[in-house]
Parts: C-alpha cells; sequence; structure tokens
C-alpha cells in the first residue's frame, strides 16, 4: 500500500507534513488539483503559518506542483520553468517519478503558490471575488512592465526568495492604494 503523502522512493515512511498538504494527496500519493493548490488550496498556503511552508519546503514539495500551478495559471510549465528558473529536464524526470524537488526549487514553487493566495485574499478582502481568477490575473500581471520595478516585470524577480518577496511587498502596495 502506498503511503497518503509523496515519499522520495516508494516504500519510504509517510511524511509528516503539514495538515493543510494532506488536503491535495490521495493515496495514490499524486497531488489533487481540488486540494491545496486550488483557488481556496492557494489561500491555505498563503494563510499558513511560516513554520508550516519551511516543513513543506524541506520536506519537499512534490514536483507535480509545478505542473498544478501552470494549469491553474493558464501558462505553459515551460513559462513556469523559465520564470522560477527551474531545469526542465529534471523537473519533468521527477513529475514522471512522483518525486519531491530538492528545497531550493520547491521554496520558489510555494513562492509563486503563496503570491497567488496573497492576490486571492486581496480580492476576497476588497469586495466580490466571484468570478475573479487570481491563478490567471497573477501570470497576466506578472508579464506586464511595472513602473515600481523600474518598467519590469514582476516575473523577472520570481527566480529568488528576495525578488519574490519584492513582488509580493508591490502587490500588498497596491492593495493599500500606495503603489508607485
Amino acid at each position: 500500500m502506498k503511503t497518503p503523502a509523496v515519499a522520495k522512493k516508494q516504500g519510504q515512511p509517510e511524511i509528516n507534513r503539514p495538515p493543510f498538504v494532506h488536503k491535495i494527496v490521495k493515496s495514490t500519493g499524486k497531488p489533487s488539483r481540488k486540494g491545496l493548490l486550488s483557488s481556496l488550496g492557494f489561500v491555505d498556503l498563503y494563510s499558513a503559518q511560516p513554520t508550516e511552508r519551511i516543513k513543506l519546503i524541506r520536506d519537499g514539495v512534490p514536483a507535480n506542483f509545478v505542473v498544478i500551478i501552470s494549469k491553474s495559471m493558464g501558462v505553459t510549465k515551460e513559462s513556469l520553468f523559465t520564470t522560477l528558473r527551474l531545469p526542465r529536464a529534471t523537473i519533468d524526470r521527477k513529475v514522471s517519478n512522483n518525486q519531491a524537488l530538492p528545497p531550493e526549487q520547491g521554496e520558489r514553487v510555494i513562492g509563486m503558490a503563496k503570491l497567488v493566495g496573497q492576490v486571492q485574499v486581496m480580492v476576497e478582502q476588497s469586495g466580490d471575488p466571484t468570478g475573479f481568477d487570481a491563478a490567471k490575473w497573477v501570470a497576466r500581471w506578472m508579464e506586464e512592465p511595472s513602473p515600481a520595478l523600474g518598467g519590469k516585470r514582476p516575473a523577472t524577480f520570481m527566480d529568488t526568495v528576495e525578488g519574490q518577496e519584492l513582488v509580493s511587498n508591490l502587490v500588498a502596495r497596491m492593495q493599500s492604494g500606495a503603489y508607485a
């Protein structure tokens, strides 16, 4: 019997993941699109305690999260590989073998998902989110040059944790009206 968590190799014991991660992992060990990285799931990830996200990253983010995020955003996985500076062949192999990402890659993937959750929370706090698709909005917005970023696209900053923090802070300023 396979464990409910994604283990690096079949037969390894279940990794004790934060509770919000178990929402996406079925008995097959594969993440479900209706779980963590659905619209609500992005919010769960954004709202999770930093220690929970750190544990997820250290334990290994399932490589299939890249595929789920790209589909949610309506972009190709190759586009997401480029944005997050992920090695295509390595990720494809890990996806096909149902393996986890190394922490430095998983951290970038979680950062992207967290940004989508941040936008969803902002929209929910600001009014009626009916019909709004945060993942698709983020995908479009990240490709537009931003005066607040010196005319650069937010996507160009998503390959580092510092860059993701910069983009996240820009999104927060947009909500407060302090967008420059």
